[in-house]
């Protein structure tokens, strides 16, 4: 998914560097992101201490996935980039890049990345990068012309790093992981509807099903973007439910959600290219906020019941190079 604005071009210029285009091929900025969310998946998932080392694996086999996801997705999508302002300066539709060094470089780099993770982190891992390629290039892209839902396929891709992070960590999937992904997804809808929403009129001159192009009044895509950032309230604090992260934690979600829905409703009032802009903002503040307090707040002890026989197990989540501690209660008969 496009998670940033990129400059409208304002006339000839020189072109630019090998480093410049390669790195907007690769979508660097957004490739920060991607990698973020790897590592904090990593740091919080269930471990004895934190190997650095294989966080380091782990965040490089993830950034080729998503370099080689990029790359490729551009080469598909040169013509009707070409036709939108916010693309037009893109290296591929401005000339600057040959599609086939760029087909050869994706699909490389898409490779080495899973084959890296495969080695040096394990299966899982390089199997859900892998996974994120093959949607992204062959699901994603493709739909983007055809239907608005292709925004539920994207914010999918967009939920699958944090858990490449996690099974980089913990070896597997646990209930922790698809907090950490339901997080992500939820919160893509209302950030892209909001960028989408600026960009309606481009979106539609390139030839994309975006509900924003398709929605004059923008009653559905605010409504939408509202509804989502509701969501965000009771899907953050799922971190909490499953472990992950504590009470403090729990509180920041609340607050950030429901500031999110606020800035949302203010949408929905005015559905202008300004309010627009500061829920598009304020979603790119939310997520480090939301990540970092988690990050800040792992593996506090929050505790979890459940019954064993006559018995109630309360169970307190493993701490950092701690053993899993429990108590148990008798239940009066």
């Amino acid at each position: 998914m496009e998670h940033a604005a990129e400059p409208r071009p304002t006339g000839p210029t020189a072109p630019p560097g090998f480093a410049v285009v390669w790195s907007r091929l690769a979508k660097a900025r957004l490739s920060l992101l991607v990698l973020a969310t790897t590592a904090v998946g990593f740091v919080v998932a269930p471990a004895d201490a934190i190997d650095w080392l294989r966080l380091a694996w782990t965040c490089a086999g993830t950034a080729m996935a998503a370099a080689s996801a990029a790359m490729l997705n551009q080469l598909a999508e040169t013509r009707r980039d070409a036709r939108m302002h916010r693309t037009a300066g893109r290296p591929l539709p401005a000339g600057h890049a040959s599609p086939r060094a760029v087909f050869i470089a994706g699909t490389v780099i898409g490779y080495g990345g899973c084959a890296l993770l495969a080695w040096q982190v394990n299966l899982a891992a390089a199997a859900l990068a892998a996974a994120n390629i093959l949607l992204y290039v062959f699901l994603y892209t493709p739909l983007k012309p055809r239907t608005t839902l292709n925004t539920l396929v994207g914010a999918v891709t967009g939920a699958i790093p944090p858990m490449i992070g996690w099974v980089g960590a913990a070896g597997r999937t646990s209930p922790g992981a698809w907090a950490l992904f339901a997080i992500l997804f939820v919160w893509q809808i209302p950030h892209f509807l909001a960028l989408a929403w600026m960009y309606r009129a481009d979106y539609e001159r390139g030839g994309f099903a975006m509900l924003p192009s398709r929605d004059e009044s923008g009653r559905a895509t605010a409504q939408a973007c509202l509804l989502t950032s509701l969501m965000l309230v009771p899907v953050g604090l799922l971190a909490t439910l499953t472990g992950v992260a504590g009470y403090w934690y729990a509180g920041a979600a609340v607050v950030l959600g429901l500031w999110l829905s606020w800035l949302s409703l203010r949408f929905l009032l005015v559905r202008d290219d300004v309010r627009a802009r500061r829920l598009f903002l304020a979603s790119l503040a939310y997520l480090p906020a939301l990540m970092g307090t988690m990050v800040a707040d792992r593996g506090s002890v929050v505790p979890v019941a459940r019954r064993e026989g006559d018995a109630i197990v309360i169970e307190l989540p493993p701490q950092p190079a701690e053993a899993p501690h429990a108590t148990t209660t008798e239940q009066p008969r």
